[in-house]
């Protein structure tokens, strides 16, 4: 279950990141290379693999949201991630 919660709160930093106007345009495309690699047509394993292929889809989704945060000033980054504990 912690898991869980914590894709969803890397989920929720990264929609706050990308609505914050001092966050630089240029690195707002970050997370959705990620997105974009999981509709192309390569892939690293294929999704006719269930479960593994939908896993390392995944797993670049999310390496794309985390890099993101990293590139990030990081003043703004944990702005975002004190009111996000504050909402719970």
């Amino acid at each position: 279950m912690n898991m869980l919660r914590a894709v969803w709160n890397q989920i929720r930093l990264t929609w706050r990141l990308l609505r914050d106007p001092r966050v630089p345009l240029w690195t707002k495309v970050i997370p959705f290379a990620g997105i974009i690699y999981v509709l192309s047509p390569l892939d690293l394993i294929p999704d006719l693999l269930i479960g593994l292929g939908q896993l390392d889809d995944l797993g670049i989704i999310l390496a794309g949201m985390r890099l993101f945060e990293t590139v990030v000033p990081a003043d703004i980054v944990a702005e975002h991630r004190q009111a996000l504990a504050r909402a719970g």
